[in-house]
């Protein structure tokens, strides 16, 4: 409709406005270089509408600047990337573990297949001795 189209102009307007504040903020442009973030974020405030997007500001972050901000973010990114790290030399041990466990099962079952042949082996051995043993009794008894 023409007022959900209107609205949705105004918004669009809104967000190009704070854009470029931000910009000139970040910047140190403009008429106010040290004006709080959460004002820029606070446009939609001055109409009455409120912004359901706009949350309260941690306290990590409170009155720092860009530069601290970007400082912060480095070392937060620091640490990740020092858990990353951490977390693939384990990854990387683990999978090497995987890869000998699974050598060695490849070893096992090659000797558990060797095993099963000389046991089959020794079985058809034992199986023709033991057949040739009842063919020498039934000889010697029936020439006895």
């Amino acid at each position: 409709t023409q007022l959900e189209g209107d609205r949705r102009q105004n918004l669009v307007d809104e967000l190009l406005t704070r854009h470029r504040q931000l910009e000139a903020s970040y910047r140190n442009e403009g008429p106010e270089p040290d004006m709080s973030r959460s004002s820029l974020m606070a446009g939609g405030a001055k109409r009455g509408i409120t912004n359901p997007w706009l949350l309260e500001e941690p306290e990590e972050t409170r009155g720092l600047g860009f530069d601290e901000l970007r400082q912060q973010q480095r070392r937060i990114i620091e640490e990740q990337d020092a858990g990353l790290d951490a977390l693939s030399s384990i990854i990387s041990r683990q999978k090497q573990m995987g890869q000998e466990i699974g050598n060695e099962l490849d070893e096992q079952n090659e000797i558990i297949d060797d095993l099963t042949n000389l046991v089959e082996n020794t079985d058809e051995r034992l199986r023709t001795q033991t057949r040739h043993v009842k063919m020498v009794d039934r000889k010697s008894a029936s020439c006895g």
